[in-house]
């Protein structure tokens, strides 16, 4: 058992600017904050633990608005610095290029928060970084309801630095989802355990040491029936925070099950 507390990051995916996917006239990015928010408050509970959030109902916290602001040049200098790199990697036959994943592109303001995230996580020797979103996939409007469903589990590639220590990480989140949900039935995901190249979440371009293990969960597509109304989806949260927890702690400790009754 570590001596010392383990650091935690949770990201709630978007802001309010870019708030990512919508249904009717729930939007990702609140849905994200209200999940991850609960998987801080339960992990704080447990004094093995040290945790950190990038956002909450005011924006971003002070400590990532100021990092965010102040790093700015060093942040686009870790990004393309990383990118290069990456690039001559690619370039050499050192590193292989997979298959990805569809996502949206982010604009330029979202990359440096995501790239600034890595490098502070790098900085502050962050244990593991969990990225709390909620899918989608393109439909005719915002109140269609789509054809999939179901959970995923991303995680960095295996040529990348912190594979070793994230795969144990998003693993253990999945068997504990498992348990109660449906991994993702979107052919690219099925399985529910996703290796991924171009997430800078993860780890994209090797920007996360390898002591940082770095996990994104898809809990689901936010068109589902579970999350339609505010009993099955406060529901939903309170399940989904305590299997998350669960999984973050069997990943560091042994026998730390946690039951949902």
């Amino acid at each position: 058992m570590p001596n010392k507390q383990i650091k935690i990051l949770i990201v709630p995916g978007h802001d309010n600017k870019v708030w990512g996917s919508q249904y009717g006239n729930m939007k990702e990015a609140n849905m994200n904050l209200v999940l991850a928010t609960q998987i801080k408050d339960l992990l704080q509970k447990d004094k093995r633990f040290k945790v950190f959030i990038t956002r909450d109902n005011n924006g971003y916290t002070k400590e990532f608005a100021d990092y965010f602001s102040s790093k700015e040049l060093d942040i686009k200098n870790f990004k393309e610095n990383a990118k290069i790199e990456m690039q001559n990697k690619v370039d050499n036959g050192s590193f292989l290029e997979k298959e990805n994943v569809l996502h949206n592109p982010v604009n330029e303001n979202t990359s440096i928060v995501l790239y600034g995230i890595n490098k502070w996580a790098n900085e502050n020797k962050i244990d593991a970084v969990i990225h709390v979103h909620f899918n989608d996939y393109p439909r005719k409007t915002k109140w269609t309801i789509g054809k999939y469903k179901g959970f995923a589990v991303y995680m960095p590639d295996k040529q990348f630095l912190n594979n070793r220590k994230s795969m144990k990480l998003a693993s253990n989140i999945y068997l504990e989802l498992f348990e109660k949900y449906t991994p993702s039935n979107y052919q690219k995901e099925l399985g529910g355990l996703v290796p991924e190249q171009k997430l800078i979440a993860i780890g994209a371009n090797n920007t996360l040491k390898s002591s940082v293990g770095s996990v994104l969960v898809e809990y689901g597509y936010i068109y589902e029936k579970k999350f339609r109304t505010k009993s099955s989806l406060n529901k939903s949260y309170s399940e989904m925070a305590l299997l998350t927890v669960n999984g973050i702690k069997n990943s560091f400790f042994s026998n730390t099950k946690t039951s949902l009754r």
